[in-house]
Parts: C-alpha cells; structure tokens; sequence
C-alpha cells in the first residue's frame, strides 16, 4: 500500500494544478506519471492542520470522529492507507513476537502460491509473444498489398515445411528434395500460390502429382490452423487475465502475514525518530479521501454559475475532495482483557481539492499499479526490471483487451465527430473547456469550506479555540467577464 505522502503526490501529477512546482510537474508528465509523482511538491487549494497531545486519552475517538463528520458531511469516505510501525521494545511489538512465526509460515505458503502463479505468467507471456509472432504472417498473407502478402504465404509455408510436412519422414518434401534427386519440389512447392497454378508450371508430371496434394494440404492446414491459433491466443489471453486476478488476490492474502514478519525487524523504519528501541511507542499512518459530486444546476440556482448551465448533459463529473492524513504517535497500554489501548499525539492534515471522474479513475489506477509492483516485489529472486518488463507485457496483451472493449461501444454509437479523433495516452487526460474551469472552481470553493468545516467543527467540538471561515471575496470569472 502507498504511504500517505505518495496519495497528495499523485494527485499533484495528475493535476499539476494542485503542486507548488506546476510548471516543472507538466514537463516531467511527458516523461511519464511516475516521474511527474518524483517532481511533485503537492499543495491543497485549501489546507489546515490539527495537532492533538494527550497520552492519557486514546487516539481512536479522533479518528472515528472525523470519520463519522465526514460521513454526516455528505462525503463518500474511502480509506487510501493504512499503516503502522512499533518500536522493537514496547510492549505491543512484544505482543506481535509471540504470533510472528505462525504468520511467517503462512506468509510462506501463499508466497509459493505467489512464485507459482507468477511462472506460470511468465509462461503464458512467452507463449503469447509466439501466437503474436505466427498471427501476424496471417495478417501479413491476407494483406492487399502484393508483397507484404506473398511475404506472409511464404513464412507460412516454411513453417508447414519445417513444423508439419518433416513429419512424413522420407516422404516430406526436403528430403524428396534432397536426397531422392526432386530438385525443383521445394522450389515449386515455395512458387506455387494456389493448386491450380501447377499446372500452369514447366514441371514434369511425377513432380506435379506430389506438389498438387502437399499444396492442397498446405492450403487446408492454413485455413483451420489459423482459426485453431486463433482461438488458443483468445483463451490463454482469458488465462492470463485470470491469472493476474490470481496473483492480485495471493498477494493481498499474503500482505497481512508479509507486513506482519517486517515489523519484527524494524531497521528501516527505526529511521524514524520517534521510535526509540527502548521505549513503549507505536506509529500508525491513515489516509481518508472523501468526495461529494458537484451538483451543477444547483450552483446555477445559487449564483454560483451561469444560467445557461442548466439542464445541461456535461460529458465528465467535478466533485470536491477532502483528503485527511493521519500520524498517530501512540503509547500502547494493555487492558485487562488483553486488548490494547492508544494514548499519544494526533498530527491530522487536511487538503482540499477539485477532481474529475477522468483524474479519479488515474488516481485509483495509479494506487491500484503500485498495489500491483508492491505485490510483484514480494518474491526476492526476481528482480526489479523484470518485474517491470512483465508488468510491460501483462500490459501489452490485456490492454488490447481493454481497448477493443472501448471500441466496440464507440461502434455502438455513430458520430461524425469520430472520424477526426485521434488515440490518447492512458495517462493523458483532456484539459478542462472553460465551462468546466468554472465548474472546477466552483468544486475547489465547496472542497475548502468543507475541509475548513471539518477542521472546525472538531476544534469547536472540542472545546480549542479556531478562527473564521474562507471568505470569497473576488466574484467568479464568468461574473467579471459579463
């Protein structure tokens, strides 16, 4: 799972708009979106932050209380991260000791699961990669152009020759070629584009009466063979596609026990200087993101947007997004029943932003691919390019899956607009119309005064002084312009 910082990162590569470095972010995203999340400095369109110190009272109420008002809010809350580390000598880390070899055997199990299904991928890829390879002289023999198809026909014979005909022993074609004294069999046999062209060839009759029934043969094995192949790379694609779920899913049962048997060493994350060996401590990291769609005719009705907005259909959604980080520093205390309680410091951020449903579909790609690399990074004896490089070919296959999908529902409905279209990257996505910038705007207000009601509502709730809410005071762009 990604940690909290990567979450406001990628959504500052996906919309430059929300990083301090803009201009440097959109060079990097030519690059690709992972060297973009590298650059980029993320900043809210609204940003505030909550600190709470109190050893003696638990962590869980703060949490559960933002939580809860974010629910109340109206906001779709979904959990990004989920984190947590333990000083080798607390108590808690103690507690996790006791269980750590049971986990270690089952995180093991279902790792040999992981390097199975993960050889068999890498079978399935290969196999691919050779159904590619023979598809393409079909294509290449059905082609309109002359000799792209005469190219395609000759491949294909060679491979009848070489694959198929060597199995009639003494009576396959090389070696009447070649040992029986047919000199011209091979030759005439590559020559030959249909049975009936023998005939129209300066042969003698011994030779034509083996080219007519191997040529027939030739043409018979062509026509069922390539259906055959045809229908195999549609299944071992299925294959791979549900091996890849596979492994998704071997993965994330392995996770828990994997993260689990990592805590116990602790010397990455002792770093941290909060976690000192010897003392009872406990970090926990959370990311919540909650986002409420932009209902525009309502703004129309506030004032918010031009009236001739109304009513109409808008090709992409806005919502509002709050995005709240948690970093618990806890101090865990066992309760009689055995269970454990937090007490410590509360660091909580909260950043407001405005996205649509094309940058909300990257972002759950962009966590749903590092899910993906973590889970591939499991296994040590494979290292990190060829990681990527299947990565690379899982892409290459099921992505041409997906594309076609597309297409055929594009088929579905005609437009002459689609004519001029032109293929974009998957990590490419179509700026905002200037309706949608003010639309956009609109959706980055409502985000900030929820983000600033969130935090204070809580301050209040809790009895801490706050201070006033965002005041608008410039009138929108469109009331300018009018």
């Amino acid at each position: 799972m990604a940690v909290v910082e990567d979450i406001a990162k990628i959504i500052a590569a996906i919309q430059p708009r929300y990083a301090e470095n803009a201009a440097e972010v959109r060079k990097a995203l030519k690059k690709g979106i992972d060297k973009a999340v590298e650059k980029a400095k993320p900043k809210g369109i609204w940003e505030h932050k909550l600190v709470y110190d109190s050893p003696a009272e638990q962590l869980e109420p703060v949490y559960f209380w933002i939580l809860d008002f974010m629910n109340d809010s109206g906001l779709e809350v979904e959990k990004l991260v989920d984190n947590f580390a333990a000083s080798p000598g607390s108590g808690y880390f103690a507690e996790l000791g006791a269980r750590a070899t049971k986990m270690q055997e089952e995180a093991m199990k279902v790792l040999g699961t992981v390097n199975t299904v993960i050889k068999s991928i890498i079978n399935l890829i290969y196999d691919l990669k050779e159904f590619e390879i023979r598809l393409k002289f079909y294509d290449m023999a059905k082609s309109k152009d002359p000799e792209e198809r005469e190219a395609g026909l000759l491949a294909l014979k060679q491979i009848w020759i070489d694959k198929v005909d060597i199995q009639k022993g003494r009576g396959s074609i090389n070696v009447l070629t070649h040992e029986l004294m047919f000199a011209t069999l091979r030759d005439a046999f590559m020559a030959a584009k249909s049975v009936e062209d023998v005939d129209k060839m300066d042969l003698n009759e011994r030779v034509k009466r083996i080219l007519k029934p191997r040529l027939a043969e030739f043409f018979q094995w062509k026509e069922r063979s390539e259906a055959e192949l045809r229908k195999r790379f549609e299944i071992e694609k299925s294959y791979l596609k549900s091996q890849v779920g596979a492994l998704k899913l071997y993965s994330r049962w392995a996770r828990p026990y994997l993260k689990a048997a990592e805590e116990l060493m602790m010397k990455e994350k002792l770093k941290e200087p909060a976690l000192v060996k010897a003392f009872n401590t406990l970090i926990l990291e959370l990311c919540l993101l909650g986002k409420e769609k932009l209902d525009v005719d309502k703004e129309v009705d506030a004032g918010n947007l031009p009236r001739n907005f109304r009513n109409k259909k808008w090709k992409r959604n806005y919502y509002s997004c709050v995005l709240v980080d948690f970093s618990f520093r806890g101090i865990p205390s066992r309760t009689p029943a055995g269970h454990y309680l937090f007490g410590g410091k509360a660091e909580v951020s909260f950043k407001a932003f405005a996205l649509n449903d094309d940058e909300l579909k990257l972002l759950e790609k962009e966590l749903e691919k590092k899910d993906i690399e973590e889970s591939l990074k499991l296994v040590e004896t494979i290292t990190e390019e060829s990681l990527s490089q299947i990565t690379k070919d899982v892409e290459h296959f099921l992505g041409k899956e997906e594309k076609k999908e597309k297409e055929k529902k594009e088929e579905s409905k005609p437009s002459f607009l689609k004519l001029f279209k032109t293929e974009k990257k998957e990590t490419e996505i179509e700026k905002d119309s200037y309706a949608e910038s003010l639309i956009r705007e609109v959706a980055e207000r409502k985000a900030a005064d929820t983000c600033f009601k969130i935090y204070d509502t809580y301050k209040k709730a809790h009895k801490m002084p706050s201070f006033t809410a965002p005041e608008w005071e410039y009138p929108p762009r469109w009331k300018v312009k009018e």
